[in-house]
């Protein structure tokens, strides 16, 4: 389940700390190629105004963005993937590599398997752990498997997908916790655990799709009340997990509404 657990009626809005933008995985670029050109232009530094007239440049507010070629790096290095893999990397934008773990049934081997086929290929500077376990009981094994990851690549960027509120010693081997990945219908009335709070925003990750244009604003606001640093808000619903292979509608505004310095 999507939904963030126990009620923590002590934090407070953090507006002062900007948000990122984390894009858990867009459509092969053979596809969607109006939708990496989308996205490498915000990672290159441009921040369109609020005023769809005009934009400026500045720190582009991508955090990272995940390469998902065929359900991981796939059987070869793919020709559409490796250019723009390269370009995005150029903008200094961390691209990880995209690795399910099946909740914790996946073996180590072909883990590291992939994981070396994302380094060798498409020079990736982390790794996205799609359907990582939230219980108690796999966390030794998501520890192992982190480990072993960060031996592969000096100073490796981790992000657990959980996509729910996982058990709190999760937080102590990724760099970053997808705690909620669901519907807006849901997020809207979602509550943070009350651990999340001893933890910087930049240890959150929230991902919500069917989030109206009109409510981009009070989204935003729950994120930071929550304690979120990257963020992920589309107006795409879910239709067997797709919800993510494009970009929504309203990306220029989504993100002219998060970076510092372009919400005057």
């Amino acid at each position: 389940m999507p939904h963030l657990t126990t009620v923590d009626t002590a934090r407070a809005p953090t507006g002062a700390a900007p948000l990122g933008v984390g894009v858990p995985g867009i459509a092969h670029p053979l596809i969607a190629p109006t939708e990496w050109a989308g996205l490498l232009r915000i990672s290159r530094g441009f921040v369109p105004s609020r005023d769809t007239r005009f934009g400026h440049a500045g720190v582009a507010p991508l955090h990272w963005a995940v390469l998902n070629v065929s359900n991981g790096p796939g059987a070869r290095p793919d020709p559409h993937c490796l250019p723009v893999a390269a370009r995005l990397r150029e903008t200094g934008v961390r691209l990880l590599g995209h690795l399910d773990m099946r909740d914790g049934a996946r073996p180590l081997g072909e883990l590291l398997a992939d994981a070396h086929r994302y380094l060798e290929w498409y020079k990736t500077d982390g790794f996205w752990l799609d359907r990582c376990p939230t219980d108690r009981t796999m966390l030794p094994e998501s520890r192992r498997v982190t480990t072993a990851l960060r031996t592969l690549v000096d100073h490796s960027y981790v992000v657990f997908g959980h996509g729910a509120q996982p058990f709190p010693g999760y937080a102590e081997s990724a760099d970053q916790l997808v705690t909620f990945a669901g519907p807006w219908a849901e997020y809207r009335w979602s509550q943070a655990a009350e651990w999340t709070a001893d933890h910087p925003p930049e240890r959150f990750c929230h991902l919500v799709h069917g989030v109206p244009r009109s409510h981009l604003d009070e989204a935003l606001r729950i994120a930071r009340w929550q304690g979120a640093g990257t963020v992920y808000f589309t107006d795409r619903r879910d239709r067997g997990g797709d919800a993510w292979e494009t970009l929504p509608g309203y990306w220029d505004d989504f993100v002219s509404r998060i970076g510092p310095g372009v919400l005057e």
